[in-house]
């Protein structure tokens, strides 16, 4: 049955045995533009379906997760309200496989080495299925977000800066 990389990451292989159906994606991985947008245009899909995942640190609650559409940006002050900290920053990148098993441009909020606490976007709410990295650069994984926020115990809530006036 050829080898164990058949295609499948760690993410797919836990999907799969908890029964949870997720379709994959894979695109050519471009290392000078690691960005979920550019992930999104190469897969041919909607930008607002494709989700990139971030790690973060609050000054009260430690580590915690925010999963969110590629082309947005975070809302700090309302992740560290809705996470129930004062303060919360972006982790170092280098410090993101130490802590996930992930490197950038291939962190899923699937099976990182700790459940941290975490909170997706409200826009996935609606939406019958969102993109996330299957846990490698050029691999994705679209699922229902329901199934995730269940699986990775997470909240749907506002997490992005709020749109600017018109006009760019």
């Amino acid at each position: 049955m050829g080898k164990q990389k058949e295609g499948k990451t760690n993410v797919m292989r836990l999907l799969d045995r908890a029964g949870i159906p997720y379709e994959h994606m894979s695109y050519e991985v471009d290392e000078k533009d690691l960005s979920g947008s550019h992930a999104a245009s190469l897969l041919g899909v909607d930008h607002r379906t494709l989700f990139k995942t971030l790690l973060l640190l609050g000054d009260r609650s430690g580590y915690l997760v925010c999963v969110i559409p590629v082309d947005e940006e975070l809302d700090l002050k309302k992740t560290a309200k809705i996470s129930g900290n004062k303060k919360v920053e972006m982790v170092p990148v280098k410090e993101l496989l130490p802590l996930t098993g992930y490197l950038r441009g291939g962190c899923s909020p699937i099976g990182m080495k700790k459940l941290f606490p975490s909170y997706i976007h409200r826009s996935a709410e609606a939406l019958p299925r969102i993109g996330v990295s299957a846990g490698q650069r050029g691999e994705q994984i679209f699922l229902s977000p329901k199934s995730l926020a269940v699986y990775i115990h997470a909240e749907f809530s506002d997490l992005i800066e709020a749109e600017s006036s018109e006009g760019e």
